[in-house]
């Protein structure tokens, strides 16, 4: 029999589950529903198009990374590091400015370079943040926190503007506004996509690396294995060992998030080759 918390659980699981069921039938019902339509509130058709069908996921994957990163960065200063929520709030700022200075550089080099290279290059920039980031370890500083988010604030607007300049390439005037509105719903949606991402990959990494590491806490040796034995009874009284434990795996999973996000933002650089050129002249300069 269950009680009545194994109960409530089983109820709520059920629920988030029908939910799920309900809003992925709805979600496949409703693209032949939008084909079929003469005039469709979403114009599925432009997915079809080579520029557009590959900014669109771009976008998506650039959004995850975006996102995903502004929300695990903070998180893990905090709980691993012990900042105040102000002090991981500020390590954002830096790369803030320097996307700040990045946007109007990265407006006027697309007027005249084809966004494919600067796609390229911001692409290389954001897998070199992720790849950094890798490092993370329990003794980096402030400015090692802080210097990641500058090389991320320096790659993304290479990928955002030139994708969003390519992703109007050969579209109809009559259909701009779809693609506005289809862009700005990828990057949100790809961003709420790699949160969900990277928590979930936290959490099984959590996991895995938890099973691992408690492996290595007993050696075969019976000396060894006596002497460790007394010393874990002392620190597990002083709730040292797994602080030290948890602080270890919390750090593993979280190099494991930024590595899945490094293979995500390296995806983008072989996509700037699918692109075609763009007649610069006729690029729109803002939507």
């Amino acid at each position: 029999m269950l009680d009545q918390g194994q109960k409530n659980d089983w109820f709520g699981s059920n629920v988030v589950l029908a939910f799920v069921l309900i809003s992925a039938v709805c979600l496949i019902a409703l693209i032949p529903w939008e084909l079929i339509r003469e005039h469709p509130i979403i114009d599925l058709r432009l997915l079809g198009r080579r520029q557009f069908g590959t900014c669109w996921p771009a976008m998506l994957g650039a959004g995850a990374v975006l996102i995903s990163t502004t929300q695990m960065l903070p998180q893990i200063l905090q709980s691993e590091f012990n900042y105040t929520a102000l002090l991981a709030g500020l390590e954002l700022s830096p790369g803030g400015l320097a996307t700040l200075i990045m946007m109007p550089i990265v407006g006027r080099l697309v007027g005249f370079v084809q966004p494919k290279y600067l796609i390229m290059v911001g692409g290389s920039i954001v897998t070199l943040a992720m790849w950094y980031l890798t490092g993370l370890n329990g003794d980096i500083s402030y400015g090692y926190a802080a210097f990641s988010r500058v090389i991320l604030g320096l790659g993304l607007p290479l990928l955002f503007l030139p994708f969003t300049t390519a992703s109007y390439d050969g579209i109809p005037p009559d259909k701009t506004n779809q693609v506005a509105a289809l862009i700005n719903v990828a990057c949100n949606v790809g961003g709420s996509m790699g949160v969900a991402l990277a928590q979930t990959t936290f959490a099984q990494r959590q996991q895995f690396h938890h099973s691992r590491l408690v492996e290595h806490i007993s050696p075969p040796d019976l000396g060894c294995q006596q002497t460790i034995d007394a010393l874990t009874r002392y620190f597990q009284d002083q709730g040292a060992i797994g602080k030290i434990l948890q602080t270890q795996v919390d750090l593993l999973s979280c190099i494991d998030v930024f590595w899945t996000l490094g293979i995500i933002a390296a995806i983008l650089v072989p996509l700037g080759f699918i692109l075609r050129p763009i007649d610069l002249g006729a690029a729109p300069k803002g939507h």
